[in-house]
């Protein structure tokens, strides 16, 4: 007899998806992409309204994206998706994309954040300068050795717990958010009460400050660029859209959910970045980018509480992104295995433990080769090459929109796009866009993404041929 199947039940409230939201984004960027930011805009107004800019753009595609969820809620992701609007070669070049350059550059961007912290509190070790400006093609892999090095250790070490079983994996990441929230809270406590900021600070562009039009190309690349950073620290808005058919009343709760929780993101980014810019000039936070290893965060707190408080903002820092890199090793897997069940990824993927019942294949091959995103290239590299290629992503199911609601106007809708069809269609020319500026201004990141992208397209036909 065949077992019945479970079905989802809707108990997830409003607040509760709220809370979703905002656990789901808050993370590591927010305490160190002010820096990136500022050595491209070299203005504290325009750096504030990047910040303001990328959330709304994310509200936007996380409006669209929330459509296609609600549709297949208990289906799988993108990776389902994908397969129903585009079909399966779309549906594999999203999940290779996922493990060749977005989930695993994930982890190997969180995962260096803890080492620059580890650093800020321990200084970490340097190889000698000729090995460490040794270039192998376009790379410098040992270059900021100590750093990666950790790095390394860390994602190894966790690939390994999580291939026994970890347990308590969401607890670690609720207390990891938990932890965020309150550092995020003191920083801007004790940064507007006792930093010895000035409204001076927020009112004087950098020394190499030049005022362009808005129209001005070179003013359009820059600002793009700070958005690129500015995504990181936004990065996972897709994820509440996820779980559509457990939300009650989704059609009115899953929009609100996630206009609110957008809300609080942009809130909560927008007053402690304006607590980076008031405690610190400009130029003094352009510096802390230029010295490679320096967290924004670390470097104001240090600025009004001495060693003790940067110290204790690093530990927090240290917590928070051991979480989250434990949170992204652990969920990316499952896609492998799915995707290696339907013959499209390394077939030992689709193993799993008979003791320890994880996909520790699948784990490893993912491990391993985040370790070889460390040695690559820098944290900013990372997330900028991760962002290019989600972004392609992110407009092609916000694109899918369109053509199901062409395609299948019948079909059940627990959720319709706000503002349709004018929402989708500014997200996905911004995807468009920012894919495209992406390629003049960081051509390295944006063509080892595309490279590392396409280099499933072999494994695809090879794959693909053994399954017909």
């Amino acid at each position: 007899m065949e077992k019945k199947q479970g079905q989802l039940v809707r108990s997830i409230t409003l607040a509760g998806a709220t809370i979703l939201v905002v656990s789901s984004v808050i993370g590591s960027g927010v305490y160190k992409k002010v820096a990136p930011m500022s050595s491209e805009l070299l203005s504290p107004d325009l750096v504030l309204w990047a910040w303001v800019l990328a959330g709304i753009i994310s509200l936007c595609g996380a409006l669209s994206n929330a459509e296609i969820a609600g549709m297949m809620a208990d289906s799988g992701g993108e990776y389902v998706y994908f397969k129903k609007i585009y079909g399966r070669f779309m549906a594999f070049l999203w999940g290779w994309s996922t493990f060749a350059v977005i989930k695993t550059a994930s982890v190997a961007g969180i995962a260096y954040v803890f080492s620059q912290s580890f650093n800020a509190i321990f200084p970490l070790p340097h190889l000698p300068e000729t090995i460490e400006n040794f270039e192998f093609l376009i790379f410098k892999p040992f270059e900021n050795a100590g750093v990666k090095g950790l790095t390394i250790a860390l994602i190894l070490s966790l690939t390994f717990l999580n291939s026994r079983g970890l347990k308590g994996a969401a607890a670690l990441s609720t207390w990891a958010t938990r932890l965020v929230i309150v550092g995020l809270v003191g920083i801007v406590i004790s940064g507007l009460l006792f930093g010895g900021g000035s409204m001076t600070n927020l009112q004087t562009s950098a020394t190499a400050y030049v005022p362009q039009d808005w129209t001005n190309f070179s003013f359009i690349k820059a600002m793009f660029t700070a958005l690129l950073a500015a995504f990181w620290a936004y990065e996972g808005w897709n994820t509440v859209g996820f779980i559509g058919g457990e939300i009650k009343n989704p059609n009115r709760n899953l929009p609100l959910a996630l206009f609110a929780g957008m809300m609080i993101i942009m809130g909560a980014y927008a007053i402690v970045n304006f607590t980076y810019l008031y405690v610190l000039p400009i130029d003094q936070i352009i510096d802390v980018y230029k010295s490679q290893n320096e967290i924004a965060a670390v470097a104001v707190v240090r600025h009004f509480a001495g060693g003790f408080g940067a110290n204790l903002i690093a530990i927090v820092i240290l917590i928070t992104t051991l979480g989250c890199t434990n949170a992204t090793i652990l969920m990316p897997p499952r896609v492998y295995y799915a995707m290696a069940k339907d013959g499209l990824f390394f077939p030992r993927a689709a193993e799993i433990h008979p003791k320890y019942h994880t996909p520790n294949p699948a784990l490893w091959i993912q491990g391993i080769w985040a370790c070889l995103l460390v040695l690559s290239g820098s944290f900013d590299q990372l997330t900028d090459m991760l962002i290019f290629a989600a972004f392609f992503f992110y407009g092609a199911t916000a694109f899918g929109v369109f053509v199901l609601r062409k395609r299948d106007p019948d079909a059940e809708r627990p959720y319709r796009v706000w503002g349709y069809p004018i929402v989708p269609a500014l997200f996905v020319l911004f995807c468009a866009a920012l894919i495209v500026v992406t390629c003049f201004t960081h051509p390295r990141e944006a063509g080892l993404g595309v490279v590392l992208m396409l280099t499933g397209v072999p494994f695809y036909l090879y794959w693909n041929r053994k399954n017909v």
